[in-house]
C-alpha cells in the first residue's frame, strides 16, 4: 500500500507522500540553531554542545556510515566532514561519512526515486546535494525533511535568497550550500594586446561589440567565447545564463507554454544567435581538453558563466595565470540585471528512522558558520586546486579572508568579486516539476541549431511546439 502511494506521489511530483510509514520513528524537523562552543578546529561549533538528550546528556550517535549523494568532486567536500568527525568523537565515536560520486542531480534524483519505489528505504542515502528541480520532485514525493523550523531563525544570518529555491509552498526542504552568481571572466591580457576596452562589456550589446573588435583585430584568431554542441549550451548559456538575465520565460504564471513568443527568450537566444552566426564563438565542448588548450593559447577571451568556472580555470589553465579578471555579467537593455545566482543545497532524506539527521544538521551548521574551520579547509582546497564556493554566511563574508587577492586573477580578489556579483542579480527562472523533461526538449532543439541543422527562429518555434505537445501545462508553485 505504501509503495503504491509513493509511486503515485512521484508520478505527479507535487503530491505529498511520506516514507515514515515504512517503519521507525523519524526525528523532529523542528529543531533550533545549535548553541556555539569552542571546537577542536579553533572556530565556533554549533554542535559540540548542541547534541543533548532531554535529560541533559549528550547524544552519542551510533556506529555506522553517514552516506551523502553528491556531484562534481565530492572527495574534497568529504575532507571537511571527515575532519569535523575527528574533532567530535565525543558525540560520534564510530561514525564515518561517505560522499558517493554521481553523474549529476538527475542521476541523484533517479537513484533516490527508484530506491524509494523499491521499498528498500535502508538503502537510501542520509543526505544529498540537490538543485531546485530535484528538490521540487523529491519534496513533492515526501522524500525530504522539512527544514523550515530549523532554518527560520538562521535566515537573517545568510545572504539574501539563500533558501528561495528550496522553498515550496512556504516550506523549506533543504539546507543552503552555496549561492553563486553569474560572472563575466575575461582575459585582460588579450584585451590589452588588441586595444579593446573591457568596460564596454557591462551591457550585452557592448559584450557582443567587444567580440567583434577582438575578431577583427586578431584576424579571427581570438573568439569572444565558446558554444557547446551538447546539452550544456542550454544548461550554461540558456537556463543558467542568458534566459534569466533577459527576463525570459518558458511558462506564464498559469503554466502555459509561452517560450515561442516570449520577448525575453527572443533577447536571450537572439544574442546567442548573433554571437554564433557572426563567428564569435569557438565550437567546442566545455570542460574538455580542447577548450582548455584554446584558453591557454589565448584563443578564447571571455566566459559569461557561473562563478563555479573559477575552479576549472585554476585547475586547467595555469598558462594564463594572472591574466584573468572578473566583473558582473552583462546586462540586457531594458532589463538591467547582472545575471542570476545559482543555488545548491544539501537535503536530508526522509527515510523513516534516520539516526544521523540531527548529526548532519550540526555538521552543516559548522560548515556554514564556523569561520576558522572554513578558512583552513579553503586554504587546503586552493593548495589542491580543488573546488570551493563563497560562504552563505553574511558574517563570514565580511572576514578579510574572503577579500584576499588572487594570483590567478592578477591580484584581484575573486572571492570578494563573487560576493559583489550577487548584487543586482536577476531572478531565476520559475522552477516546475516539468523542468527536467522541458530541458531535454529545449536542449535538443538548441543542439540542432549549433549543428547548423536549423535556424534559431526555427529552434525556438520547435521548442514551443514540442513543449506544448509533450508536456502541455506546467505546475506553477505559488
Amino acid at each position: 500500500m505504501m509503495k503504491r502511494k509513493l509511486a503515485m506521489a512521484l508520478a505527479v511530483s507535487m503530491v505529498v507522500g511520506s516514507l515514515a510509514a515504512c517503519g521507525g520513528k523519524a526525528d523532529q524537523a523542528g529543531t533550533t540553531a545549535a548553541p556555539k562552543a569552542e571546537n577542536a578546529q579553533g572556530g565556533q561549533s554549533g554542535a559540540a554542545e548542541g547534541a543533548e538528550a532531554a535529560d541533559g546528556e549528550k547524544t552519542v550517535y551510533p556506529a555506522g556510515t553517514l552516506v551523502v549523494y553528491a556531484m562534481g568532486n565530492p572527495q574534497y567536500r568529504q575532507q571537511w566532514f571527515e575532519t569535523w568527525l575527528e574533532d567530535h568523537r565525543d558525540i560520534a565515536p564510530d561514525v564515518k561519512i561517505e560522499f558517493v560520486q554521481t553523474e549529476g542531480t538527475a542521476d541523484i534524483r533517479e537513484k533516490i526515486t527508484m530506491t524509494a519505489l523499491s521499498g528498500a528505504t535502508e538503502d537510501l542515502p542520509d543526505a544529498a546535494m540537490l538543485d531546485p528541480v530535484t528538490i521540487m520532485d523529491l519534496a513533492g514525493a515526501g522524500l525530504l525533511k522539512d527544514e523550515t523550523e530549523y532554518l527560520t531563525p538562521l535566515l537573517d544570518k545568510m545572504v539574501d535568497g539563500a533558501t528561495t529555491d528550496a522553498t515550496i509552498g512556504g516550506r523549506i526542504y533543504a539546507l543552503p550550500d552555496s549561492v553563486r552568481p553569474q560572472v563575466l571572466f575575461y582575459n585582460q591580457e588579450i584585451f590589452d594586446k588588441y586595444g579593446v576596452d573591457a568596460e564596454q562589456m557591462k551591457t550585452m550589446e557592448g559584450y557582443i561589440e567587444a567580440g567583434r573588435q577582438l575578431k577583427e583585430k586578431s584576424n579571427g584568431e581570438v573568439y569572444l567565447s565558446y558554444i557547446d554542441p551538447t546539452s550544456k549550451t542550454w544548461r550554461y548559456w540558456g537556463r543558467r545564463g542568458l534566459m534569466p538575465s533577459a527576463g525570459a520565460k518558458i511558462w506564464d504564471e498559469n503554466g502555459e507554454v509561452v517560450i515561442g513568443n516570449d520577448e525575453g527568450t527572443q533577447k536571450a537566444l537572439g544574442a546567442l544567435d548573433t554571437m554564433n552566426s557572426e563567428g564569435l564563438l569557438l565550437k567546442t565542448t566545455i570542460m574538455e581538453p580542447a577548450l582548455y588548450d584554446a584558453i591557454n593559447k589565448q584563443q578564447v577571451a571571455t566566459f559569461c558563466i557561473g562563478a563555479f568556472w573559477d575552479e576549472f580555470m585554476r585547475k586547467n589553465c595555469e598558462a594564463t595565470k594572472g591574466q584573468w579578471r572578473v566583473m558582473s555579467a552583462p546586462e540586457f537593455e531594458g532589463v538591467g540585471k547582472a545575471g542570476a545566482p545559482v543555488s545548491q543545497y544539501m537535503a536530508i532524506i526522509e527515510k523513516g528512522d534516520n539516526p544521523y539527521s540531527e548529526l548532519f544538521r550540526q555538521m552543516w551548521y559548522d560548515f556554514t558558520f564556523d569561520t576558522q574551520a572554513k578558512e583552513v579547509w579553503v586554504n587546503s582546497m586552493e593548495e589542491q586546486n580543488a573546488p570551493y564556493s563563497n560562504p552563505v554566511s553574511k558574517e563570514m563574508l565580511e572576514d578579510p579572508f574572503w577579500k584576499e587577492p588572487s594570483d590567478f586573477y592578477g591580484g584581484q580578489s575573486f572571492r570578494e568579486m563573487e560576493g559583489k556579483c550577487l548584487e543586482n542579480g536577476a531572478a531565476n527562472m520559475v522552477v516546475t516539476p516539468q523542468d527536467a523533461e522541458a530541458d531535454e526538449i529545449i536542449s535538443a532543439e538548441l543542439e540542432k541549431y549549433v549543428a547548423g541543422n536549423q535556424s534559431m527562429s526555427d529552434a525556438i518555434a520547435n521548442m514551443d511546439k514540442n513543449l506544448k505537445a509533450k508536456i502541455g501545462k506546467a505546475e506553477i508553485s505559488q
